[in-house]
């Protein structure tokens, strides 16, 4: 859940947190694959953001259904933090970035570099950086730069690629990886 007191909870949301909760401690990440087609199941998303001090940590799927609720929290949470303009997460970038994760075996949560970007934002970074595309994933709400302290640039990488799932850049120099959901395609950065 997000650290800004504006997010509220429902009864259903809590209600599928605390049965996901008392679900048996058996590994939910058997692989990649099994994950993305969704085998029932549940799925979770950690993440920090440095730039405005936020954490979420929520429970996105459960039982073959995306939640709602936690779905529209993550979604703010990518928000283009310059100019808190919102834009809705694709969910399968969502699910990329959650099986990735649990096929690292870490429990430390992704710090979000960069998610949703509005135009503007988009334009600005491509004057400063050739690195930026023109028609990037992030105005389409449909890609996250990532770090994680406890894990390289290359495991990152390596894992996202096993999903087979999108596009995954690996920017070894700024220590962050691209996750999308885009093409199936990588590229170094």
């Amino acid at each position: 859940m997000t650290t800004d007191k504006s997010s509220t909870l429902t009864r259903r949301t809590l209600l599928r947190s605390f049965a996901a909760a008392s679900l048996s401690a058996a590994p939910v990440y058997a692989n990649a694959a099994g994950f993305l087609r969704g085998s029932g199941d549940i799925r979770r998303l950690r993440m920090y953001s440095g730039r405005t001090g936020e954490s979420i940590d929520t429970i996105y799927w459960v039982e073959g259904e995306y939640i709602k609720e936690a779905l529209k929290e993550v979604t703010y949470f990518f928000r283009d933090w310059r100019n808190n303009k919102v834009k809705s997460i694709d969910a399968r970038t969502i699910d990329i970035m959650a099986a990735a994760h649990g096929l690292m075996d870490v429990n430390e949560p992704y710090m979000l570099l960069s998610g949703y970007r509005s135009p503007e934002t988009n334009n600005m970074l491509r004057s400063r950086s050739s690195g930026v595309a023109k028609n990037s994933l992030h105005m389409k709400g449909e890609a996250a730069d990532l770090r994680l302290k406890s894990r390289s640039v290359s495991q990152m990488a390596s894992a996202a690629k096993t999903c087979s799932a999108g596009g995954v850049g690996a920017y070894r120099g700024s220590n962050f990886v691209h996750m999308d959901c885009g093409p199936i395609r990588t590229w170094n950065g």
